[in-house]
Formats: C-alpha cells, structure tokens, sequence
C-alpha cells in the first residue's frame, strides 16, 4: 500500500503551498484529477492583494476594513486580521522564490486599483493589487509548483479521489482511481488536505475550468462534515458574453468603463463614490438589472466594458491575456472597439468550515485550503485579489500545522475498503439515464433559479427538479466501456458530486431569508442583522440535509449600511 504522512487532494496553489511548507519536515503526497499545472489556480488574472504600500500609503487595517464590508459583514474578523497581517509578508516570500512581479519605475512590485480597495477606510480607492500583467495566477501557480518537485513533493497527476477513509472519526487515507488505466489505489495517510477547489460547473456559464466540479465538498458531505455558507456564490460582473471566460477586474482597475446601450456610464448610479470599482457583488447586480430593465446593448443579455480610451500600450502590456482571448475567439480588438460582458459565476465563499490553520474540528487529522474551504474571511462576497492571497497564507499556515500534527502521532488502522467494485459497476452500468443529459438540466435549473437574483419560488423548484436528477442518476448507462482514460467515467463520479453540492447550495439559499452580499432574495431585498448575521452550517443527516448555524465574530468593524 502507498504511505504518506500528509497526503493532499488538490493540486492548486492551495495545495502545492500546503505541501511546500509541510514537506520541509514530513513526507507529502499530492493528488490531483488533472496535471497540476491545469489546476484552475493558473487562470487567475488580475492581481494579488496585500498592503505593501508601494505606490502609496497602505496598511493592513485599511485592507482588513476593506475585506470585512466587502464580506457584507459576515466575514470572521479575527481570521480576515490574519490574513491582511500576514499578506505583506507572503508577497514578499513569493518574491524572494522567483515570482515575476510587474514592477513600477523604482523596480519595487507594482501595484494598482482593484474593485473594493480603498484607502482611509473607504475614502478613495487605493492601489494594493500586486500583478504579473493579468496572468498573476500562472506565474504564482508555475513557480511553486516547480519549487515543490524540487522539495520532493510525490504528485500523482490524473488521480481521482472518491473515498474518505475514518477509523473512529480520524483520517486513514484516501481511495482514488489513476484515469490512465482505471486502477484503483488505496493511500495510508495520517492527515489529509482537501484543497479541491470550487464548484462552478453546476452552472451554465463559469468562468471555472472544467475541474471545478466540488468533489472535496462532496468528500466532506460524505463523511459527516458539514460545509458552510454554501449559499454564497459569486458571480463576477465581467465574463466574455457568450463564453463565460473571465475579463479580470483589472480591467476596470486600469480605467475601463461600463457602458448600457445608450452608452452610459451606469455604475455612477449604484455606487456614486467609486463606480466601477465597487465590490463584485454590487457590479453584477447593477450589471444584470441595466439588462432587465431593456438596457442592454442592442437590448441584449450584456452590456459593453469599454477600454478604447485607454492608452493602447496600457491595453497590450497590463491587459495582455484578455486582448488576446477578446480578438482570438470574439474577433473583437479591445483598443478599438468595447468588450460585450455579462455576469458569470466565478468563486464560491463557502466551503469546509476550518480554523485558521486548516483544520477541520469535526474530525481528526482532516484539513482543507484554499476554495474548498470557508475559514470564513470572504463572508458572503469576496473582494477581488483576496482569493490568491488566501491561498498562500493559509495554505503556508496549513502547512506548518499538519506537518506538526502528523510529527506527533503514530500510523492509524491501514484502510481496508477497495473501490474497485464501485468503478466496475460504473464501467459496467446500462441504465437508461445518460451523464450529459443530466449535467445540462442541472446546469439550466441552478442558472435559472440560483444565480444572482433568488426567490422562494425560484429555490423550491430548484431543489425538487435537483432530488429528481439525483433519482435519476441512479440509473445512468455508460456507452464508453474502456479503461483507459475513460472521461465518462470522470464525468460519472463528477456528475455525482455535483448534484450533491447543487442541493447543498439550494438548501441554504433557501433557508436564509435576507440579502446580504452574493446572495440576493428579490423577496426578502434587506439584510436583516437581527436574524442573519451568522453562519450557515448544512450537513448529511441519514440521508438528508439539515442546517444549523454559527455566530460570526465581530472585532473591530460592526455591521453598517454598505454603501460605495
């Protein structure tokens, strides 16, 4: 049987920051379903928030109010004080390993304008995203990756977990199967680390690679854990209309505007201070009403992010990628003429509850990092450029914690459950239910039902239509029979997770009857401190859901009316 002290799920920055900091004492597997350099942390673009102060005064408590409105004040403040202390350092850390930064005129790490960053406590906008042109995530995710092969990090690219194993509520390992060939392999770890990432695949339109599937939430719902604030799903205003493919909020950062049909400049009238730099929720919204409302261009689905009176040189350094991907695939040349954009979904704030070192109370030796976990320091909306330097810092921190945990403890129980009948049933299943038929209605009932604006109506039907799809996966065909790199059979498993995680995300929506942040019920507009401020925790009772909560804490920042 395959032994590591610390194996990790996941194969993001998250992960790989985990593994980095755990093997400097301890050996350390990583699993991931796809090459490691696939993991969707490399399609992050725009930036890297952290109070350097640079290109002027910064400092964390700017950083820490900044990020707590932008959570709608649901966020966990002496968790969002870890990671803005901590920010400035990590970036530094990251510089010191080989990151190529885009630097200003006196060679230090530039920074600029990000949606929600403000200085003086909500002033005037402030320039604390740190960047590499606008493809900050690859050259984060290539170096540390390269930096854990040199550590002797084992990486088993193209591994698929499916199996959580407990020996009286303690981590032993993980099953998984290799894509290739389908073999099943068991794995003897003392902790483990689900750094999955997120789910946005049970949506329509994502700006989520195909990898974004939830199937470490699914892990965790299995196994008695439950995840928290899963009805916060953010939708980023700005997805390539059509594609879902992601312009960066950078874009606005370095000047660009969004415009209706009649080309006004209509951020002014929801958010008069900063306009096209408030906070991700409130644009999406905006964004999705101008179109409701008939001014959409051409009275279309989208409106125009406009960047023609922009300096073309500004347009082809900082903003490379996206005039790449606008003139390849839209044929439309952003110096030129204005970019068509619409919401899309984009990071989910919720996730396995942890503590600010990853652990997971519920059971030992479990962890969890990065997307896939809710430390909570998003609440219930992210601000932009605070997810890749959540997953340096708490990953580093995860990292130093299970390396010290799994440093004190004896090898448990070797697990003994074999997945192969499991994927032999898969392989050898004919029933009448077919995967991509299935994956598509899901994807209409969440986009219909459970993206930016909600009801009552609009979540109950949701959730009877998801049950049914559940029902009817149990009796899905598989036509590809093969075990060599069967995708059907990925998609199968995946298929699963995903309505699980869907009924999940529902089940909460439903249950929260407020406004607050991502999560917008036209029936109940206002948020309503009195009875909502705290966490929402569902979990797997026998078979069905049940939710109960968690109070949020509140440090330096009480709850106000969020205006911008």
């Amino acid at each position: 049987m395959i032994r590591h002290d610390v194996l990790i799920i996941g194969a993001g920055i998250s992960g790989l920051m985990t593994a980095l900091e755990a093997s400097k004492t301890v050996d350390v597997g990583v699993l991931s379903k796809v090459h490691s350099v696939r993991s969707h942390s490399g399609a992050a673009q725009g930036g890297i928030a952290a109070s350097l102060g640079n290109e002027e005064e910064d400092n964390w408590e700017w950083h820490m109010f900044d990020t707590v409105k932008g959570s709608d004040y649901l966020a966990d403040q002496d968790k969002v004080e870890v990671l803005v202390r901590e920010a400035p350092r990590a970036l530094i850390e990251l510089e010191h390993m080989g990151v190529p930064f885009t630097r200003n005129e006196n060679g230090s790490i530039a920074q600029r304008f990000f949606g929600g960053h403000t200085r003086a406590f909500g002033k005037a906008p402030v320039r604390r995203a740190c960047y590499a042109s606008d493809r900050t995530g690859r050259v984060i995710m290539n170096n540390v990756y390269d930096h854990a092969l040199a550590r002797g990090v084992k990486v088993y690219h193209e591994h698929f977990a499916f199996k959580l194993h407990l020996d009286n509520r303690r981590v032993t390992g993980v099953t998984c199967y290799d894509l290739a060939t389908s073999e099943v392999k068991t794995i003897h770890a003392k902790a483990v680390v689900i750094a999955t990432g997120g789910m946005g695949r049970v949506f329509q339109t994502t700006s989520n690679g195909n990898v974004a599937t939830g199937d470490g939430l699914a892990l965790a719902l299995n196994v008695g854990v439950p995840l928290m604030d899963m009805e916060f799903i953010q939708f980023h205003p700005t997805g390539f209309h059509g594609l879902g493919v992601l312009v960066t909020e950078a874009a606005r950062g370095q000047g660009g505007i969004l415009r209706n049909d009649s080309g006004e400049r209509f951020m002014e009238r929801y958010a008069p201070s900063i306009k096209d730099l408030a906070p991700r929720d409130v644009v999406s919204r905006a964004i999705l009403t101008e179109i409701q409302e008939g001014r959409g261009i051409n009275g279309k689905d989208y409106v125009h992010l406009d960047l023609t009176h922009l300096d073309e040189g500004v347009v082809e350094e900082k903003l490379s990628e996206i005039t790449e991907i606008s003139r390849n695939f839209l044929d439309i040349d952003p110096v030129k003429k204005p970019i068509p954009v619409a919401p899309t979904c984009h990071y989910m704030m919720g996730g396995v509850p942890t503590d600010v070192n990853g652990a997971v109370p519920e059971i030992e030796g479990l962890y969890s990092v990065g997307e896939s976990a809710c430390v909570s320091v998003h609440g219930s909306n992210r601000l932009g450029c605070n997810s890749l330097i959540d997953l340096v810092v708490f990953g580093k921190r995860a990292g130093k914690t299970v390396a010290d945990y799994v440093s004190s403890i004896d090898w448990g129980y070797e697990p003994e459950y074999s997945g192969e009948p499991m994927i032999s049933t898969l392989l050898n299943s004919d029933g009448g239910a077919i995967i991509h038929e299935i994956r598509g209605e899901m994807r209409k009932i969440m986009t219909n039902n459970v993206s930016i604006f909600r009801t009552e109506e609009s979540l109950n039907n949701a959730l009877a239509k998801i049950r049914q799809l559940r029902l009817m996966y149990q009796d899905i065909g598989l036509i590809h029979r093969g075990k060599v790199h069967n995708m059907e059979l990925r998609e199968a498993l995946e298929l699963d997770n995903m309505l699980m995680v869907a009924e999940a995300v529902i089940f909460s929506a439903l249950n929260r009857e407020e406004s607050r942040g991502a999560h917008s019920r036209t029936d109940y507009p206002e948020r309503d401190d009195a009875n909502w401020l705290k966490h929402t925790l569902v979990k797997n009772v026998n078979g069905g859901l049940e939710i109960t909560y968690r109070p949020v804490t509140i440090t330096r920042f009480h709850p106000k009316e969020r205006k911008y």
